[in-house]
């Protein structure tokens, strides 16, 4: 895990290696106004699914577990997000309450974004509405793989009785 804490956008050593993050300095300049970067312990949750959106976050280093809760209240990991990722962004984007609950699985750097901030950053800095397609797309991408693997599994076969033949005389 990354210890360290950036300031700043410009400064970070794994920008270039992280989507949202490889973006022109003047965009980078912007960002940091916007931004709050909070150190969280590890089992914070970021945010619930069904909850109002309140903004974006995004995982400086870290791990999060990605769930949702089924009608009788059990959990389903969905997928476990890593460093640079951005969390809560389709909700974001729609203005729609969280479709998971994001709950940290070690001590994280977390940077937030409120929502109205982020889509006049957005209108402002048009490069970076590329990325965020670039990253729906691969959500989207990844969505369906997973779909694709779980309809896939091999269910069991059933057994046949092996039944031997009477034997003729």
């Amino acid at each position: 895990m990354e210890s360290m804490i950036q300031s700043s956008c410009l400064t970070c050593d794994f920008r270039p290696d992280r989507l949202f993050c490889d973006m022109p300095a003047e965009s980078l300049r912007t960002f940091d106004e916007i931004k709050s970067l909070t150190a969280y312990p590890r089992s914070t949750v970021l945010f619930a699914e069904g909850r109002p959106v309140r903004g974006i976050y995004i995982l400086c280093d870290g791990r999060a577990k990605l769930s949702i809760c089924s009608d009788t209240g059990k959990r389903l990991t969905l997928r476990i997000a890593g460093p640079g990722e951005v969390l809560g962004l389709g909700a974001a984007l729609s203005n729609t309450p969280y479709e998971v609950t994001a709950e940290l699985l070690d001590h994280s750097q977390v940077v937030f974004v409120r929502r109205k901030d982020l889509l006049k950053f957005l209108r402002e800095h048009r490069e970076a509405c590329l990325q965020i397609v670039r990253m729906l797309s691969q959500d989207l991408h990844g969505a369906y793989e997973r779909v694709r693997t779980i309809g896939m599994i091999r269910t069991r076969r059933p057994r046949i009785m092996f039944r031997p033949r009477a034997l003729l005389v």
